[in-house]
């Protein structure tokens, strides 16, 4: 599907089981760091057991969904959505999401357009609502909201929200 934002063409397709591996430069890309912490995060995070668990053995799980922005032929951007016992967990009915597009790809659109499209692909799959874990620091909650998720607690600590959103249409 070609998506135009901002006067950026680009298209949102779902991920290629041979492009399964770019979700470990996303996982790693869609960490927060505050601008205040001035050290380099080292990329081996991404295997610490709750973070790795957005990205383990992806495509085995039968609600295991991926999509991803293109741009030029290059893999910008992803958003994909699993139920395992992660960070934005809720319960077993309930798809958690994680999205990451990669930094000069940032600010024109793309996440927003690619959360449009996971939202309509999770309510056409027939799910009920979906969650996010985001730092409460994170630029992207503005995004978030206006794609009407909403805080329903703190996360895995005081630094985060659980956020969750309806895919009922009545709640829009």
């Amino acid at each position: 599907m070609l998506k135009k934002q901002n006067d950026i063409r680009f298209i949102i397709r779902e991920m290629k089981e041979e492009e399964y591996p770019l979700l470990e430069e996303f996982l790693y890309q869609a960490i927060f760091i505050p601008p205040s912490y001035k050290e380099q995060v080292p990329r081996d995070i991404i295997y610490r057991d709750e973070l790795y668990r957005h990205i383990n053995a992806f495509g085995t799980l039968p609600d295991d969904i991926c999509l991803v922005a293109v741009k030029d032929g290059k893999v910008v951007g992803a958003v994909w959505s699993r139920t395992v016992e992660e960070y934005g967990h809720i319960d077993e009915r309930t798809p958690s999401l994680s999205i990451s597009v990669l930094g000069t790809y940032r600010s024109q659109g793309i996440g927003s357009a690619l959360l449009e499209e996971m939202l309509s692909v999770l309510k056409d799959r027939g799910y009920e609502r979906v969650s996010l874990s985001v730092q409460k620091e994170n630029y992207a909650v503005s995004m978030y909201r206006k794609a009407g998720f909403e805080v329903i607690g703190d996360g895995a600590d005081s630094s985060e929200w659980l956020m969750i959103r309806s895919l009922d249409n009545k709640s829009r």
